[in-house]
Order: C-alpha cells, then structure tokens, then sequence
C-alpha cells in the first residue's frame, strides 16, 4: 500500500509537473509572440525612418537644383552618383553619366546649355527605404531650338547611399522633348 501511493504521489506530482511546463511554455510562446510583434514594428520604423531621411535628401537636392545652389548639389551628390536619362541620343545631356565629376563637368553644362527648366511641378513623392520616385509635370524650352516643350509628365527614381544620391534615374516623354529640340 505504501508503495501504491508513493507511485500515486509521484504521478500526480509529474501530472503538476507538466501541467505547469505547459502553462510556462503557453506563457513563453506569447512572450515570443510578443516580442516578434515588437520586432517587426521596429523594423517597419526603420523602414519609416529610412524611407524619410531619402526624401529629405532628395528634396534638399531637388531645392539646392531650383536655387542653382551648386555647393549644396556637390554635398549631397555619392562620388559614385549615376545620372541617368535615356531618350534621342542627339540630345547631348542625354546618359548615363557616372560619377560625382563626370555629372558636374559634363552633364550639367550640356542640360544647362541646352535646356531651360519653364514649369517644375512635382504632384507625387513616396519613399520605400532608400528609394524615393517623384511624379510630375513639367514644360521646358529647348535652346536649340528655341522652342518650347508641351507640357509633359515626368517620373524620378531616386536612390539614397551613406546620406548621398547614388542615383538620379529620370523618366520623361523624351519624344516631345526630341521633337521639340529639332524643330
């Protein structure tokens, strides 16, 4: 009889036993849970975080250009930037055009000689990390030519490395802009 309630004793006392493993582990698994949830709104206000500092960077840039604020444009611009416009290879200002020195040295001066900003109208901004695109209109008149570009939509991709555009990648109806430079 002694024997039978030890071994009573000693299964209700492994019953309790794993009976409170499972509490603790229900416990511990909404810990994680938690924890995970905790995890992941860190991650998502990083990404927020990121996401914002690229479009500050990239409206500093974009204001510095409107003000002709070259200093600023320099400070901002990864001595590795890639200017991108693709369209009528005829137009000289069109790229890529790689690196901080070749941007300035040539590129500038070709799209300054050869095409004056009319209308600037940014309608859209959204960032995702250390990319942002813009959306707009714009109306440009054509030195060459003389003339003046119908209004035309744009989209911008931008790229954020080390607190620096890396990449300037432009989309524009270059046909009108093509148009209007060889009339």
């Amino acid at each position: 009889m002694k024997n039978q309630l030890i071994a009573i004793f000693g299964i209700a006392l492994l019953l309790t036993s794993c009976n409170t493993e499972n509490k603790n582990n229900k416990n511990s698994e909404k810990q994680t849970a938690t924890t995970i949830e905790t995890i992941e709104m860190s991650e998502a206000d990083i990404l927020a975080q990121e996401s914002q500092k690229t479009l500050d960077i990239a409206n500093a840039y974009m204001a510095a250009m409107g003000k002709g604020d070259m200093e600023a444009m320099k400070n901002l611009m990864h001595e590795d930037m890639v200017w991108q416009n693709a369209g009528d290879s005829s137009l000289p200002w069109m790229g890529p055009w790689k690196g901080k020195k070749a941007i300035l040295e040539e590129f500038f001066p070709a799209f300054g000689a050869g095409f004056v900003t009319k209308k600037w109208e940014p309608t859209d901004a959204i960032a995702s990390g250390n990319t942002a695109a813009y959306f707009g209109q714009m109306i440009g008149e054509l030195t060459h030519s003389g003339k003046d570009t119908k209004e035309f939509t744009y989209a911008l991709r931008v790229k954020v490395k080390n607190g620096k555009i890396i990449l300037w990648n432009w989309f524009e109806d270059s046909l009108e802009v093509s148009k209007t430079y060889h009339k």
